[in-house]
């Protein structure tokens, strides 16, 4: 059953161009009915209650993303679609010539600014978080006036259970305080588990770095208001002054807001879950999603058909 809360809008990461993986991932089948990544992330959070979706889209991906992905649900889901626009940039910044690359996901984010109305949740498309985390964001965003002031939140996970057999990755890890609170954010290039243990190769330190594994780490779960959004104009628009010449440049958002929780702007309380992510980073990556997802299904944490007999609208009415 559904549950019911307070207003609460998903916002879902969608325009990335999908470099390493050779496609748009964000639409790639892995569900038994064809299902993508993105739809277990829609329907659990309308599990945990979330009443609106808004995806962030590059445009020239707009007519296959509607054809492929939102006609499966969006009669049933108030949906706002919404552009990632490499134009887009505040003050008086112009895009440079030749820019081609998207500006990054804090970028992706700011570009939501007119559509965001109420606490949200971003996310990435191509990410499967697990139902508890979606339950940490509701109960997190339930409780009375957190939406009056800079309190956002965040779902860490553990390192070992977001690692990819085909390759390295990057992750940002996370360091707290004795309360759980956000203090910093990192990020390492080229994590792997290796025979030894698990380690990355690309130390700023020029050596090898080793994990425990149980290190908490940030996959973009991020739990906010719309108070967020000058605080992210503050920092593109100084981003943009030292690095709008990069073409490579990316404005993050777990870069954004450990600036902001440095800066004491915003508190960011880091709710564990120990749910296994399962994402979709090198094209190999697809055959384990696409099991772990089965083995999920036939565990009954989810329906063969998401949105069909047996999902959750088999027995609702379409929204108005």
């Amino acid at each position: 059953m559904r549950s019911s809360t307070k207003n609460l809008s998903l916002l879902v990461l969608a325009a990335g161009m999908g470099s390493r993986y050779g496609g748009l991932k964000q639409m790639d089948p892995v569900g038994p009915n064809g299902e993508a990544v993105l739809e277990y992330s829609v329907y659990d959070a309308l599990q945990c209650g979330f009443n609106e979706v808004i995806f962030v889209l590059r445009r020239e991906f707009e007519e296959p993303f509607r054809e492929q992905v939102l006609s499966r649900f969006s009669r049933f889901i108030p949906t706002i679609t919404v552009f990632q626009d490499l134009n887009d940039l505040p003050g008086k910044f112009t895009l440079p010539e030749g820019r081609r690359k998207p500006w990054g996901t804090g970028h992706a984010v700011w570009c939501a600014r007119k559509a965001l109305k109420q606490p949200f949740i971003a996310i990435n498309a191509d990410d499967f978080y697990g139902r508890n985390a979606f339950q940490h964001a509701a109960w997190f965003f339930s409780r009375p006036g957190v939406e009056k002031i800079p309190a956002f939140m965040m779902a860490g996970f553990q390192l070992a259970n977001t690692l990819s057999e085909h390759g390295p990755v990057s992750r940002g890890i996370c360091r707290t305080d004795d309360r759980g609170m956000l203090q910093k954010v990192e990020e390492w290039l080229g994590i792997e588990e290796f025979p030894d243990g698990i380690a990355s190769h690309y130390s700023k330190l020029s050596e090898t770095h080793r994990f425990t594994g149980e290190e908490t780490v940030s996959l973009n779960f991020w739990g906010l208001t719309p108070t967020v959004i000058p605080l992210l104009e503050q920092r593109f628009y100084a981003f943009l002054e030292k690095k709008i010449g990069d073409q490579k440049a990316e404005f993050y958002l777990p870069d954004a807001i450990s600036d902001i929780v440095s800066h004491f702007e915003a508190t960011v309380a880091v709710l564990p879950t120990k749910d296994r992510w399962l994402g979709i980073t090198y094209r190999e990556d697809k055959p384990s999603v696409t099991r772990a997802i089965a083995n999920l299904v036939q565990t009954g944490d989810y329906p063969s058909n998401l949105w069909g007999s047996g999902g959750i609208f088999s027995a609702s009415t379409p929204h108005n």
